[in-house]
């Protein structure tokens, strides 16, 4: 079956940008002056531009050339093109560069807190001309920033969403914490619960492990705070489950209830799947990921 696409003219980004600046400039003679090129070169190639798309974009009105009525839309769609060459270049100088622009990343407080800090500050320091935004939340709500564009980057729990894709950096242990003074080895003993919200990634992982342990999963109080959750487990509100860098800090000190995690939750960095990556986001990624294997090899972990 043969194709109806038309066949694409072989014109050039040099000939789009001759005919915008003589549509932009009051002579041909201007228009050159603002390329840096001669009258004869400027000439010569929007001749080629008009023998190459077939038709003729410029008349003569005395001696003067002026443009057709075709020319309108042959110049709309140049600068469109000029335009989308200029984002592409743009995008390839901050490639090449990697320390000037913007990039925004969103972390949850573990991420941002107990494990990558000292990366965010020294990736800080390093590129004073890069404005880096810096977005603490859920799981959830970070993913939902890539999905909308409002975030470059997210270090946050792995997600099951074929439309982000995610390096592993670090797998953290998350250890059951009963109030002080109760000792229930259990699982069916275990609860009432204290935990991250409806919606939640890593919630959603404990709920799951806990069950298939046959320990009832009742939910008394939620926060996403994991320093809130320690303090509600301290006064004897309920049960949690927390990594232990968070939950054994003080002021709370918890203490687990067993020495072996009950799971583990893989923390990442997600980015959008479509779309050109933001280069700075590539290299902070790559210093996560640096980070990550020194706490990897931690006694700790």
């Amino acid at each position: 079956m043969s194709s109806s696409r038309p066949r694409l003219p072989d014109v050039s980004v040099t000939q789009l940008e001759y005919l915008v600046a003589v549509h932009q400039s009051n002579t041909w003679a201007d228009a050159a002056n603002l390329l840096g090129v001669s009258q004869s070169a400027l000439s010569q190639g929007l001749a080629e531009l008009q023998r190459r798309l077939g038709i003729e974009i410029f008349g003569w009105d005395g001696r003067r050339r002026v443009p057709l009525e075709t020319a309108q839309h042959v110049i709309e769609h140049a600068q469109r093109i000029l335009a989308q060459t200029g984002d592409l270049a743009a995008w390839a100088e901050r490639v090449r560069a990697g320390s000037a622009g913007k990039v925004r990343v969103g972390m949850i407080d573990a991420a941002a807190v107990d494990h990558f800090g000292e990366t965010l500050r020294e990736f800080r320091e390093n590129r004073p001309e890069l404005d880096l935004h810096v977005t603490v939340g859920p799981s959830s709500h970070l993913l939902q920033g890539l999905s909308t564009g409002d975030l470059d980057l997210a270090i946050c729990v792995q997600p099951d969403d074929p439309g982000v894709a995610n390096v592993p950096l670090l797998k953290e242990k998350l250890f059951v914490y009963g109030p002080p003074g109760v000792h229930r080895s259990q699982p069916a003993l275990w609860g009432p619960w204290v935990t991250f919200p409806q919606g939640s990634l890593t919630r959603n992982l404990i709920e799951k492990t806990l069950r298939s342990l046959g320990a009832p999963f009742e939910v008394v109080a939620e926060s996403n705070q994991p320093e809130v959750l320690s303090e509600m487990v301290l006064i004897g509100m309920g049960w949690t489950v927390l990594p232990r860098i968070q939950a054994e800090r003080p002021p709370a000190s918890l203490t687990a209830i067993h020495t072996t995690p009950l799971l583990e939750r893989t923390l990442v960095a997600a980015a959008r799947q479509t779309g050109p990556a933001n280069p700075a986001a590539i290299e902070l990624t790559e210093e996560f990921q640096r980070h990550a294997r020194l706490i990897s090899r931690s006694p700790r972990n």
